[in-house]
């Protein structure tokens, strides 16, 4: 406990801080050097912070939902998550529980999200180094992150820290997308995301047709849902930002197809056409067969 103390109390300044936070993902406390790809990043690690990892027969699933914001990365690590016994850490969730608190962090993160700007490297961070120890304390095994990394210096970092298995990243036909996108609402009160769009999108060009039943609110958070300043930014690009998302985010994809641990999936449609075609390309199917039997 000592080595997570020395960690939060390090948190602000960056650095070192972050990355020894990310370290807490392995829940280990023996120590080793540090490495030269851990200098290279920008966030050198102390040796007395230094954790090995857990091997993979000692842990459950440490995956990746890489993707475009409103892609339905939330949908399907939530759903994973709970099949495989596993938390689904969203930085998104993060942040937005943040700004529900009392502080100079949320006032700060509350400037940010207004202003439509990504949250710092340096916050993200912060966040999620709160989240892992809560994990830790709890005796969580394994992980499923959505929305991070976004970078391919978070993706050296997390690297450096921990052992990832498999990175999803799921795509869909950019139409669709903005369409879902700009359907996207989220209840004040409660938190949960909604989506007021029917996506009824027909097959031509090559392309296949497409069918999303719009995920509505219930009557209680009908009166209480937002739509986040960066949506209605998005509103005003359409196109034009997935094009930019898509391009900031190519060098992460080929970060991990380098790796070999890429999946590429693209969404055939809503819920049920994309969530039986998802666990088959996991291999999950049985896993699948066996929850809805003992449920």
């Amino acid at each position: 406990m000592a080595a997570v103390q020395r960690l939060f109390r390090a948190a602000a300044s960056g650095g070192a801080a972050t990355a020894a936070s990310m370290r807490r993902m392995t829940s280990l406390a023996t120590e080793q050097a540090p490495s030269a790809a851990a200098a290279s990043t920008g966030f050198p690690f102390k040796a007395e912070e230094k954790l090995t990892r857990r091997s993979a027969a000692e842990r459950n699933v440490q995956w990746v939902f890489l993707g475009c914001p409103g892609v339905g990365k939330g949908t399907y690590a939530s759903r994973l998550s709970r099949l495989l016994g596993v938390p689904h850490i969203a930085t998104g969730d993060l942040v937005r529980d943040e700004l529900t608190s009392i502080g100079p962090l949320a006032t700060q993160l509350a400037e940010i999200v207004n202003q439509g700007k990504l949250v710092s490297d340096e916050i993200i961070f912060n966040l999620l180094s709160k989240r892992l120890k809560k994990g830790e304390d709890q005796g969580e095994s394994g992980f499923i992150l959505d929305g991070f990394p976004r970078t391919v210096k978070q993706a050296e970092i997390l690297d450096e820290v921990t052992d990832i298995d498999m990175v999803v990243n799921l795509k869909l036909r950019e139409d669709v997308l903005v369409e879902k996108c700009l359907g996207r609402r989220i209840c004040n009160q409660c938190g949960k995301n909604f989506n007021l769009a029917c996506i009824d999108v027909k097959g031509e060009n090559g392309l296949p047709a497409i069918y999303m039943a719009p995920l509505l609110p219930p009557n209680n958070c009908m009166s209480k849902l937002i739509t986040l300043t960066i949506l209605k930014r998005w509103s005003e690009t359409g196109l034009r930002y997935t094009m930019t998302w898509y391009g900031a985010s190519q060098p992460v994809e080929d970060f991990y197809q380098k790796q070999g641990k890429l999946l590429e999936f693209d969404l055939p449609g809503g819920i049920p056409e994309s969530w039986p075609k998802l666990l088959h390309v996991l291999n999950l199917e049985d896993q699948e067969e066996l929850k809805l039997a003992a449920a």
